[in-house]
Parts: structure tokens; C-alpha cells; sequence
């Protein structure tokens, strides 16, 4: 990933909360051809090191490559917006400008292992569902469902588990920029309603 230093960011627990933040990521494994997919993963940190979790139909084409073993990339990424050239200041005094896009996002690199094991996958649904379920009013529960609807679920899917070897992230929001600009692009980006993203840059100062 191209990254210049002002935008780099390597703070581990910022890195972690953005990925519970955003756990829908794109998984790419180039080992029969590239693949990719979108699926939603759990990061667990324990005494092994960190570790990506999910799991995927067992008709997914893509799990003949994971079966494989090796190196797989995985990509989450935040809020993003495109950027004008009208909201910077220094436009009106010499028209050098051009427009940009300030997104955010991370990307994990790891060894992959299927986990072919339905205990396994009931307790990372579980734990995936309860991270998501946590914030809302009235939480639903894998145990909610009849167990024998979870466990013929169970027989259509797998495991899969990501021992992370590398975990970089890029946050692209206008630190390149003078202080006037920067506030410009804060300014109409809330003025145009892409608060996320605002609320991103205003949180960098």
C-alpha cells in the first residue's frame, strides 16, 4: 500500500477499533487466480498474537484457495468522501488546486487456516453477533433461533482463521494541508453533510 508519512497511521489501538469499527472486510487470496470477498470478520487478541476470524459458505469458490494455506490480504475501509477544490481558501488566491478523495482504511496481511470445525464457527458467530448485537435495544442472540436451525446453518458454512503478520493503516485526511485549507474541507464537508468524515479530521486536531 502507497502510503506517505502524513497520512500513515500505526497506532495499534486505533488500527484495532477501527476494524471492530468497520469488520466488513474485502478478503483477496491469489493463490487459484484473484479472488475477493466481502465478509465480516472478528479480531481477537490473545497470547497467541492477533488474530482475524470468520467464515464463509462452504460453496464459496474462494475457500479452495483458503484451503491452501499461505498469505492472504485483508481490507476494511472507513468513511470517505470526495473532495472540491472549492473548499479550500487558497484557491481564490492562485487556483492551484485539484481535487482529491480523503478516505480512511486498514489492511491486514496473514497466514490463513480453515477451521473445519462447528463448535468453532458457533462460538465465532456468537461472539461476532454479540459485538454487533451490543449497542442495539433489544440484542439478538445466536440462541435466539431454534438449534436445529443454527446447526443445519452450521453444515453450510466454515471456518476460516487469519494469523496477522502485518497490520498498516491509511488515513488520508487532509493533514497534507495548510490550516486554512484543512478547516475549508472540514467546513464543507459538514456543510455538505458527510459528517463522518468530518468528524474524522476534526478529532486529528
Amino acid at each position: 500500500m502507497y502510503c506517505p508519512a502524513s497520512f500513515r497511521q500505526d497506532d495499534p489501538n486505533t488500527l484495532h477499533t477501527f476494524i471492530r469499527t468497520y469488520p466488513l472486510g474485502t478478503l483477496i487470496t491469489s493463490c487459484h487466480g484473484l479472488e475477493a470477498n466481502a465478509i465480516p470478520f472478528l479480531l481477537v487478541e490473545s497470547e497467541q498474537g492477533l488474530r482475524l476470524q470468520a467464515h464463509i459458505a462452504r460453496a464459496n469458490p474462494q475457500l479452495a484457495a483458503l484451503k491452501q494455506g499461505g498469505e492472504v490480504l485483508v481490507i476494511f475501509n472507513g468513511p470517505e468522501a470526495y473532495i472540491t477544490p472549492s473548499w479550500y481558501p487558497s484557491k481564490a488566491l492562485h487556483g492551484k488546486q485539484v481535487p482529491t478523495w480523503n478516505y480512511t482504511m486498514v489492511q491486514v496481511k496473514g497466514t490463513v487456516t480453515v477451521m473445519d470445525d462447528s463448535e468453532w464457527v458457533y462460538r465465532q458467530i456468537d461472539r461476532l453477533t454479540q459485538q454487533q448485537e451490543s449497542g442495539l435495544v433489544e440484542p439478538w442472540a445466536v440462541s435466539d433461533a431454534p438449534a436445529d436451525y443454527i446447526a443445519t446453518q452450521l453444515k453450510a458454512i466454515i471456518g476460516i482463521e487469519i494469523a496477522v503478520t502485518s497490520i498498516k493503516g491509511k488515513f488520508k485526511l487532509s493533514q497534507n494541508r495548510s490550516t486554512e485549507d484543512f478547516q475549508g474541507v472540514v467546513d464543507g464537508l459538514s456543510q455538505s453533510n458527510q459528517l463522518a468524515v468530518a468528524s474524522l479530521m476534526k478529532n486529528l486536531k
